[in-house]
């Protein structure tokens, strides 16, 4: 990556264009651009959940995420160029199935609730999904200038944010934790007696 910022307003984006990594000039509602963004406002969304208490393992995996996030943004800003690497989907495929492993299974869907860390995590999860959905548009129409890794990664971690919403709802670090809140549907409110 070319320049470290030093002056943050430079009025060089009052025409509506803002500069890639490698110098191009884009408009600011490009997809590139797009997908920068919700990849930004994921990271951000990470920080929330990071202010609350949260489980040492879960808190230590999220600062590793939010790197990984800033080298996601990092790649997608210069078309071409890798620097989220494959181990970063590997952990999380691996931090996936350790969390998973601890959680009962599931008999019905579960509403985005419960402690206040996991509904800040199901938000998270809820960007991850727009931003791969960003990077599945931009690879559509930009297909050499995106890696398979940024779409891969998101989403794994968006399947890792649900999981960690549920551990997070087991975790009772705020006295409030328990279990997930499950969905009253019409299907089990006629089976119940």
């Amino acid at each position: 990556m070319g320049h470290r910022l030093t002056q943050i307003s430079t009025r060089t984006g009052d025409d509506g264009t803002t500069g890639l990594g490698d110098g191009t000039r884009v408009p600011k509602d490009h997809l590139r651009i797009a997908a920068m963004g919700d990849v930004d406002e994921l990271n951000s969304q990470l920080g929330v959940l990071l202010a609350e208490p949260l489980p040492e393992d879960v808190r230590e995996l999220l600062v590793v995420i939010q790197h990984e996030l800033f080298n996601l943004g990092g790649e997608l800003c210069i078309p071409g160029y890798t620097l989220l690497k494959d181990d970063a989907v590997l952990r999380l495929d691996e931090a996936l199935a350790t969390h998973n492993a601890t959680l009962p299974r599931l008999q019905e869907f579960i509403l985005p609730a419960g402690t206040r860390s996991a509904a800040i995590a199901h938000v998270a999860r809820t960007i991850a999904r727009r931003a791969e959905r960003a990077v599945v548009t931009l690879t559509a129409q930009e297909p050499q200038g995106v890696n398979a890794a940024p779409r891969q990664y998101l989403n794994r971690l968006s399947d890792l944010l649900f999981v960690l919403a549920r551990v997070l709802n087991r975790a009772n670090l705020d006295g409030l934790g328990g279990d997930d809140v499950y969905w009253k549907s019409e299907r089990l409110s006629r089976a119940e007696p």
